[in-house]
């Protein structure tokens, strides 16, 4: 042997003693596991077959009816029948003509068979008379309040005059209102007006002898009496 040249320890040599031992424990590691793994022989047994058996199951029962609702009418009513339809009348085999004959319709009122049609004459109505109207007249018991008391100043200068108006005679006999014709001065015509309104009385105009509201003339005079 040498002595190291760096003075460090003896390499180690190679031993093929320990070689031999590590591969025979490996070889012993790997027998073992190939014992203690199971043997698997011939292929796996199948399943039996599945076997399916049909057993008839009786219906179930009905369902119970349920009690009618008296809420709930009756059967309604069956539709009335249409009218029955026209009759065919067959026509021989022969015969050009086909299809449905429709009744003869009813002869107009007065007519003649085999003489044409004839017509119904309408009287005319016959027009009704006019109404009667009254126009309104005069009560007489108020005869002697038509006249208007004379202007004073009319009466002072001495002149007459004369006033025609228009008035219009209510349902009661009443003045309601009154249009000036002609005056011959506003004097006149004012006191004119003032005593029909208040005094003046009439008996009311009629339609058909119902009083109604009618217009009527009335002339006045002033004349001075000595």
């Amino acid at each position: 042997m040498y002595a190291d040249r760096y003075g460090g320890p003896a390499r180690a040599r190679f031993n093929p003693g320990g070689l031999a031992a590590a591969i025979g424990i490996n070889a012993a590691v790997i027998a073992a596991l190939m014992v203690a793994a199971p043997i698997v022989t011939g292929r796996p047994t199948a399943d039996p077959p599945l076997v399916t058996i049909f057993r008839p199951i009786d219906p179930p029962p009905p369902p119970e009816p349920k009690p009618a609702d008296p809420r709930v009418s009756a059967e309604p009513r069956p539709a009335p029948p249409l009218d029955a339809p026209k009759p065919i009348v067959e026509t021989p085999i022969d015969s050009p003509l086909t299809g449905t004959v429709d009744p003869l319709p009813p002869l107009p009122y007065n007519a003649q068979p085999g003489t044409g049609t004839a017509t119904e004459a309408v009287p005319e109505p016959k027009p009704l008379p006019p109404p009667l109207i009254v126009g309104p007249a005069v009560d007489s018991r108020y005869a002697g309040d038509f006249q208007p008391d004379y202007p004073p100043s009319e009466r002072r200068l001495g002149n007459e005059g004369k006033v025609t108006v228009r008035v219009l005679v209510g349902a009661d006999g009443r003045v309601k209102q009154v249009e000036r014709v002609s005056a011959s001065s506003d004097a006149f015509f004012r006191v004119t007006e003032q005593r029909a309104l208040s005094r003046w009385r009439f008996r009311a105009g009629t339609r058909d002898g119902v009083a109604e509201a009618a217009w009527r003339v009335m002339t006045v005079t002033f004349r001075m009496e000595d």
